[in-house]
């Protein structure tokens, strides 16, 4: 998948970018099988919530095969390389889930702030990618975005790690207060929060301010992220676990476009 000009400058100019239709209803299939599969594993790569309800599985492509093509899935990977113009590598891969009424608030922050304090990123030459799961909507969670926000470079942050299960690197209220109000001017609408069915992909900026509300709905909602990164870019810092944050810099080298359809045809075809 390539990006167009006016995605490029979408991107560029709004820090990110959004793709409704762009994994089929039978890959999404195979990759919702698996994703339940995975967020009932008693690993140290998934974290729960404080009620014990799934919150992200970490490095899932290090020992799920489905989410290891993924990982190398060239829609996915393109658009990145392109950006760059150069080779990525995974920087990280989360499956984050928001359960049917027990998913815990993402307070507001910038993902490169983790990036450069925790991890030593030089720069915020990485992005997210993110495959929705399961249909996200208006209340079920939805992940929150501040256009234009990335353009003001990394915010002073908290470290929090009373709110969630998960610590986190935050932003204060007046902060968030008055990047949405510019948000809001020139004809911009504020606060977006992008919804679609499965198989969407939201590609974003890594300074882009985001967060995502509870889910107190009964419909779930599951996302994977990618986190790929500019092969000269990477991180020089390794306090986290290397399932968090990863270590091995070798550019991706994209699978082939149909690689998820192959692989739920060969299992069929082991099956009969």
């Amino acid at each position: 998948m390539k990006l167009n000009q006016d995605q490029l400058a979408a991107f560029d100019e709004q820090g990110y970018a959004f793709f409704p239709d762009c994994f089929s209803a039978d890959e999404i299939a195979l990759l919702r099988e698996e994703a339940g599969r995975v967020l009932k594993l008693d690993r140290p790569e998934i974290w729960r919530e404080k009620n014990g309800a799934p919150r992200t599985a970490f490095a899932a492509h290090s020992f799920n095969d489905v989410f290891a093509l993924l990982a190398r899935h060239p829609r996915l990977v393109e658009p990145l390389r392109q950006l760059f113009a150069e080779d990525v590598y995974l920087h990280q891969f989360k499956l984050n889930a928001k359960s049917a009424f027990e998913g815990d608030v993402w307070q507001w922050h910038q993902d490169y702030g983790t990036w450069a304090r925790d991890d030593g990123m030089p720069d915020a030459r990485a992005a997210n990618i993110a495959v929705f799961l399961d249909e996200v909507m208006p209340v079920n969670g939805p992940l929150l975005l501040i256009p234009k926000s990335h353009k003001q470079g990394v915010f002073a942050a908290g470290r929090d790690t009373l709110t969630t299960s998960y610590p986190l690197w935050t932003l204060d209220n007046d902060t968030v207060t008055r990047l949405a109000r510019e948000a809001e001017g020139d004809g911009g609408v504020g606060i977006v929060a992008p919804t679609g069915k499965p198989g969407a992909v939201l590609m974003f900026h890594g300074n882009l301010v985001h967060a995502s509300p509870p889910n107190i709905t009964p419909y779930p909602r599951k996302i994977v992220y990618l986190t790929l990164c500019a092969v000269s870019n990477h991180i020089t810092k390794f306090t986290r676990p290397e399932w968090i944050a990863h270590r091995d810099f070798t550019p991706i080298i994209p699978a082939a476009d149909d690689a998820l359809l192959d692989y739920a045809r060969g299992r069929r075809v082991a099956a009969e």
